[in-house]
């Protein structure tokens, strides 16, 4: 019984490191950003990343010392979603948004970085044995794929302001 609770806690030290690592990339490229929709992006990312890693720290600490997952699930605290935060950015910056080529080239990084946690976290998921520790990882990916999509969004608004408008608001030539 020793074995998959060692393979647990070195899943869950991993993830502790991927939100380490997940929050200073934001916090750093948020810093540096001078476009408004990076920096709140990046600062709120930083703040989930952060609340990630206190919830799996915890789960880590019972793992560790007492080889045992905890008994009950573990929710995710919000204060406003990520789309919420994208949202507001878009509408101070209309069409008109500028965004260097390192700034854009700073969100396909932060995009892979959403997808390999999301990859890792779904996989762990399908290796969970108890019902528990299977719902954690499955809350963590669904977190993770709405990073990935909100910066997804972020990048197309980014490279063009005014097509990511004409394709989410379904502006058509003839006037539609």
């Amino acid at each position: 019984m020793k074995e998959p609770l060692d393979e647990r806690a070195q899943a869950l030290k991993t993830a502790l490191q991927m939100e380490i690592d997940g929050k200073e990339f934001y916090q750093k490229s948020g810093a540096q950003s001078s476009n408004l929709l990076v920096r709140k992006l990046f600062q709120h990312l930083a703040e989930q990343e952060d609340i990630h890693y206190g919830v799996i720290k915890e789960i880590y600490q019972r793992v560790t010392t007492k080889q045992a997952w905890p008994g009950k699930e573990t929710p995710f605290a919000r204060d406003k979603s990520l789309r919420s935060v994208f949202s507001q950015a878009i509408e101070g910056l209309g069409k008109n948004s500028k965004a260097t080529p390192s700034e854009i080239e700073t969100v396909k990084i932060a995009m892979q970085m959403e997808d390999q946690s999301y990859s890792f976290y779904r996989s762990r998921s399908e290796e969970a044995d108890s019902p528990v520790e299977k719902a954690f990882y499955q809350a963590l990916t669904a977190e993770e794929r709405n990073h990935y999509l909100t910066l997804v969004d972020s990048h197309d608004y980014l490279s063009d302001p005014a097509g990511w408008f004409t394709k989410t608001e379904h502006w058509g030539l003839d006037g539609g």
